[in-house]
């Protein structure tokens, strides 16, 4: 294995442990924060979507329209995002989006048809799209700063805080209108923003060999890196799609397919949520063992593996067990693929790859419904294992293709 493809554990003159200066903590600390709530904010919505489906009058079909403003905005200022992050730096646009992002999540409840609900969700999805290229680009820029491979503890992050929305989400829905929880949400952003944005605008994002030319100005893809860079971010789509597919078609296998209790099959998207977010909390660890390529590799075989085993098993607990090992196995491929496009072409990268990766979310659920009625629901879920298992041929690849760019 090309001794590229790991990255050093420690700063040169140690041989282990986090010897990062108090400043680079800061900035760890003020990021992971801010990947926590972006995941909280977004999870926080998700389950009021009922709710606000109840408040509006939408139908099924016309609330799915309004749902795609989401997914529109957020791609739309992902492409524009990487030029942002160049001219005013990614940390200063992390926390605009900080901002708008608290201020944007309580506008749905102030909807009242679903054409102004999709006109909204345009500006909630404008804003997380662009947070989530800026944080992304800010955090390989501190990976190369500290030399340690913690980009996996970020998104770890993100998923804890989306577990704990959801939580605190299902808790509250009961005793709080849509309006006076998200509400409440922006506050909770707006405070967490105020706290946490100040140590990154103190400290600029550190220039980087991706990021910049060779006389310090921001570097744009050209030629093969481009390429290299596209590669990654269909690494990124092939487990976003399996992440999508799950969240939306998990308990209804289990339910029809398999005959499980709806607490049980509502727990199948839970346990593949937890075996990712462990896995993502181990995730450095895991790079500095196997290197990156060793990662993209097993944890795409690891994630085909499960997925064949959750699609086809004959009994709940064997699909039970197969989403756990597929959560573990497609943990790390999505944020080892971001900060690899961003090591090579800094926010650009980011923002391609990211784009990309995001567009396997949004083709998951639709593809698994189009082949479960043209085949079955199991062999339709089967795809994630095909995807998970290109991801792993396409990490392999990518290794040369690194060496020669």
């Amino acid at each position: 294995m090309p001794q590229l493809n790991k990255l050093r554990t420690a700063l040169p003159g140690g041989t282990g442990g986090d010897t990062a200066p108090p400043v680079s903590a800061r900035l760890r600390t003020a990021l992971t924060v801010f990947f926590a709530l972006d995941g909280f904010l977004f999870a926080g919505w998700v389950v009021r979507i009922p709710a606000i489906k109840h408040q509006t009058g939408a139908s099924a079909s016309a609330l799915g329209l309004a749902l795609l403003g989401v997914s529109t905005g957020a791609v739309i200022t992902m492409m524009l995002a990487g030029g942002l992050c160049r001219r005013f730096g990614s940390h200063p646009v992390t926390v605009v989006c900080g901002v708008l992002l608290s201020l944007a999540i309580a506008l749905p409840a102030q909807t009242h048809s679903a054409l102004s609900l999709g006109l909204v969700l345009l500006v909630f999805g404008a804003a997380y799209g662009a947070m989530n290229v800026a944080m992304n680009s800010a955090a390989v820029d501190l990976v190369a700063r500290l030399r340690r491979p913690v980009m996996p503890s970020f998104h770890a992050a993100f998923s804890l805080g989306g577990m704990l929305g959801a939580g605190v989400g299902a808790l509250v829905a009961g005793g709080l209108s849509p309006a006076a929880h998200l509400a409440v949400l922006t506050g909770v952003g707006l405070l967490v923003t105020a706290l946490a944005g100040p140590v990154l605008l103190r400290h600029p994002a550190p220039r980087t060999v991706a990021a910049t030319g060779t006389a310090g100005q921001p570097r744009r893809m050209t030629g093969r890196t481009r390429n290299v860079v596209l590669m990654f971010g269909v690494i990124a789509l092939c487990t976003a799609y399996g992440e999508g597919a799950l969240a939306d078609w998990s308990a209804l296998h289990l339910e029809q397919d398999l005959h499980a209790r709806p607490g049980v099959a509502a727990a199948g998207y839970s346990l593949f949520a937890l075996a990712m977010t462990a896995g993502r909390l181990t995730g450095t660890a895991l790079l500095e063992r196997l290197g990156q390529t060793r990662t993209l590799v097993t944890g795409g075989i690891a994630g085909a593996a499960g997925m064949l085993l959750g699609s086809l098993a004959p009994t709940t607990w064997l699909a039970l067990l197969g989403f756990a090992v597929a959560g573990l196995g497609l943990a790390n491929i999505f944020p080892v693929a971001v900060g690899r496009a961003g090591e090579l072409a800094g926010s650009s990268g980011v923002a391609a790859a990211s784009t990309i990766g995001y567009g396997g979310m949004l083709l998951g659920p639709p593809a698994i419904g189009f082949l479960a009625d043209w085949v079955s629901l199991p062999a339709a879920l089967t795809t994630v294992a095909v995807l998970a298992g290109a991801a792993a041929t396409l990490g392999y690849a990518a290794r040369r293709a690194v060496t020669n760019s």
